[in-house]
Formats: C-alpha cells, sequence, structure tokens
C-alpha cells in the first residue's frame, strides 16, 4: 500500500466527485490548537461545551453565601481549552445540518467510542460531543498521529491537513451496510459491513443486493476514484437504493471483515463465490455474509471498552504479559502461605 493511496482516501479529496451519491457533509479546516487538546493525554476535560445560564441569587433572605471547604492552595482544577471561533462554525455547520450530525477526520470516525456518549451513538448535536468521542477513540488518534503506519513506499511522508468532517445525521440500519473490494477497477468481492450479526433480509436478498451493488459501482464509481485499487463502503436502503459512504485505502490498514487480505491480494478462494452463485461470470465479485445465527460473534469494538492489557490475557496474545500476571498470582499465593503458618 502507498502513501499516495491513503491520501487519496482522505473525505475532501473524493467528495467533491462523488458529493451526488452520498451524505450531505461540511468540512472544517482543524486548527492546530484543537489537534493539540485532541492528542493531549491528560485528564478528559471535554471542550466545547455551552456553560448553563447564570441566575442572580437576591441575598434578601439572609442566607449565607456557599462555603468553600477546601483552602488547599495546591488543587488545581482541571478546566479544558476553549475554541470560542472554532466552536462557533461548528455549531454552525451542525444547524445546517438539521441540528444532528455524525463526525469523523480526513479518514476515520470515532466509532470505536461511542461506548462512552451517553445515548451509546455517533449523533452529536455540539462540538463537545465530538470531542468526547474524538478524546476517546484510538481510530481518531492513529489519524492524527500514524495515518501511514502501512505504507510501504519510503517517500516522505505528505503533508496533511486535518479537517473535521461533520455529515447530516441518517438513522443507517446496520444490516444494510456492506463493503467492497476494488483492484485494478474490478470489483472482486462484497462483505456484509456488521458481519457479527446475522441478517435474514441479506440471504433472502443476496442476488438483487449484489446486483445492484454492481450497477452502482459501474455507474458512478469504476474509473472515476483516483486509485485502481481502493475499498468502498455502500448502504442499500429498504427501497434497494445504494448509496456511498467512504472509501478506504486497499490494504491492512483496512478491515478485510468476512475475506482475508491473502486472499484478496491474490484471488484465492474468491471464484467459486460469486454473486448468486453465478460462476460463469468472470467479472462477478465474491459475496460473504453471516449465514446463521449459529455464526453470530461479540462486536470487535468491545474490546475498546476496557484495558487492553486484559484483553491480550484473555486471549493470551501477549505471552510475556500472561507470564508476569502468572508470577504475580504465584508470589500472592506464596504470601498467603506463609501468613498462615
Amino acid at each position: 500500500m502507498k502513501k499516495e493511496q491513503v491520501v487519496n482516501c482522505q473525505f475532501s479529496v473524493w467528495y467533491p466527485t462523488f458529493k451526488k451519491h452520498t451524505i450531505k457533509s461540511l468540512i472544517l479546516p482543524l486548527p492546530q490548537n484543537v489537534i493539540d487538546y485532541l492528542l493531549d493525554d491528560g485528564t478528559l476535560v471535554v471542550s466545547g461545551r455551552e456553560e448553563p445560564p447564570s441566575h442572580s441569587q437576591n441575598n434578601d433572605s439572609g442566607e449565607e453565601e456557599e462555603i468553600q471547604w477546601s483552602d488547599d492552595e495546591t488543587t488545581a482544577t482541571a478546566t479544558a481549552p476553549e475554541f470560542p471561533e472554532f466552536t462557533s462554525k461548528v455549531q454552525e455547520a451542525i444547524n445546517t445540518l438539521d441540528g444532528s450530525v455524525f463526525p469523523k477526520l480526513n479518514w476515520s470516525s470515532p466509532r470505536d467510542a461511542n461506548w462512552i456518549a451517553m445515548n451509546s451513538s455517533l449523533q452529536c448535536q455540539s462540538l463537545s460531543d465530538i470531542f468526547l468521542l474524538f478524546k476517546s477513540s484510538d481510530f481518531i488518534a492513529h489519524d492524527l498521529t500514524q495515518p501511514f503506519i502501512h505504507c510501504n513506499d519510503d517517500s516522505p511522508d505528505p503533508q496533511i491537513n486535518y479537517e473535521l468532517v461533520v455529515r447530516k445525521w441518517c438513522e443507517l440500519i446496520p444490516g444494510g451496510e456492506f463493503r467492497c473490494f476494488v483492484k485494478e477497477n474490478k470489483l472482486i468481492g462484497i462483505s456484509q459491513r456488521d458481519y457479527t450479526q446475522y441478517y435474514d433480509h441479506i440471504s433472502k436478498q443476496e442476488d438483487d443486493t449484489c446486483r445492484s451493488i454492481q450497477d452502482f459501482f459501474q455507474e458512478n464509481i469504476q474509473y472515476k476514484f483516483l486509485d485502481e485499487d481502493f475499498v468502498f463502503d455502500v448502504y442499500r436502503d429498504s427501497r434497494g437504493r445504494v448509496w456511498l459512504i467512504d472509501f478506504n485505502p486497499f490494504g491492512e490498514v483496512t478491515d478485510s471483515l468476512l475475506f482475508t487480505w491473502e486472499e484478496l491480494t491474490s484471488g484465492t478462494n474468491l471464484r467459486d463465490e460469486n454473486c448468486g452463485g453465478e460462476t460463469t461470470e468472470q467479472d462477478s465479485p465474491a459475496f460473504r455474509y453471516t449465514t446463521s445465527d449459529v455464526t453470530v460473534q461479540p462486536s470487535p469494538c468491545l474490546s475498546y471498552r476496557i484495558p487492553r492489557d486484559f484483553v491480550d490475557l484473555s486471549t493470551g496474545e501477549d505471552t510475556y504479559k500472561l507470564i508476569d500476571f502468572l508470577k504475580l498470582k504465584k508470589n500472592q499465593q506464596d504470601d498467603e502461605s506463609d501468613e498462615d503458618m
């Protein structure tokens, strides 16, 4: 995967070309002081909040003033920096998009952080909602710090102008989202996006779904994107209309879902899974989806809700952490045995 491919998948690069096929969105340049705030590892203090109206209190009743119980001079209250001009621009953009938006940066959305929101949703109505998600998201941190980490070319990292993208909020049913893989400008694979769940309508509408996505690709995307290898996400609504959602690089930085990257790059195991079982059409893409409740799995984003060390221990992915943990438990048991003697 080349750095140029990553650059071409930035929202502001592809949106002008495909604007009429996707959700209405607005793009705002991200000031450097906002970027610094998002990267600050300190206490999560959310900026951009609207202050509650101050109420003047009449002291006619003779009530005593509120007592300040702490006189410790070293006690400091964590306060978030304020960005009044940027806050005003963001709120204006949100209002233009009917008051509720889906936020993202140049590439990623904070979908790994929806657990921290009050409504467990990525729906935002103010800059403070956006900041809460962004500062809690590893995906956003990756965009800001390591966007080219999986690239294999030695060219200097391109200069990135970071942007906040706000998209008009739409209630999308997860069972209508699909990820499409394109190699050499040919659609080679389609995967159910929310592959951890079983949706009965996908199996019943397999042929129609695959055909409508193929038609959408051929009419609106093929040979129009800047690269010949790329990944794009679509949404198929209840009327069968297909909408473009996003573009992603063709490489391991992008989740391959029900495929493996070895299959996608080599073409292995794709020929016998053509849409609708059609093995005669050479250009027909492989279509994969969850076929029964038996294969339902937990969401991969659940791992972002607990410390990473816990995940590594439970899966055995980090043997050194497991060894340290077992040593700790053994020492605790030895100490308890000594106390009993």
